[in-house]
């Protein structure tokens, strides 16, 4: 089976994205989004999902994050689906529960073939640091669009912003983990269908 890794490059007149995915990493990180705390975010994609992740991203950002957040969703899930090729062999679902202190989030996703986000995260406030925490759903979303998954994101408690965004992002890595792995046992596409 060949290497399950993609590059792809995102250039509009709102940002200049370069994302690379390596689904058979060891959790490795290069992140320069321009957005310490969305970093730290995907870092926690990185390291619990396995996956060797590169983001490189210059966006508008003296207007604000919207465009930068969102193309590297959108980029993202570009890159996630390349690399997935034909989806042969893979467990297709994943699933995790992660806490950290009070927090606790759970992430459920499918890679159907169907784009679909059910987000549910409550946040405390409005920004953490200079983050406005509006802008993990448009990442989500963006993701989703492209990397074709149906995604389900609940927040089952918690009361630090900070350790809720932890426990969704920790849980997004470790769910995809589990889904884009790779099982001896399936012998095709994973769908009654024969295609996904």
């Amino acid at each position: 089976m060949s290497a399950r890794i993609a590059t792809i490059n995102r250039d509009t007149l709102e940002t200049r994205i370069q994302a690379r995915v390596h689904l058979d990493g060891v959790g490795n990180a290069r992140l320069t989004s321009g957005l310490p705390f969305l970093d730290h975010m995907l870092d926690q994609i990185a390291r619990h999902g396995l996956i060797d992740l590169d983001v490189e991203a210059q966006g508008d950002l003296h207007i604000d994050a919207h465009h930068t957040v969102e193309d590297i969703g959108i980029t993202l899930g570009q890159a996630f689906q390349q690399a997935l090729g034909d989806k042969h062999g893979i467990r297709r679902y994943g699933h995790a529960y992660v806490p950290l202190d009070e927090a606790l989030s759970r992430v459920v996703l499918d890679c159907s073939g169907r784009p679909g986000l059910e987000y549910h995260v409550e946040f405390p406030r409005a920004r953490i640091g200079d983050f406005d925490v509006d802008l993990f759903r448009e990442f989500f979303q963006g993701f989703v669009n492209h990397a074709l998954v149906t995604l389900h994101v609940d927040n089952l408690r918690g009361r630090n912003a900070h350790h809720i965004a932890e426990t969704v992002f920790k849980a997004f890595g470790r769910a995809l983990r589990l889904a884009v792995e790779l099982d001896p046992r399936v012998t095709g596409v994973p769908s009654t269908k024969g295609s996904l």
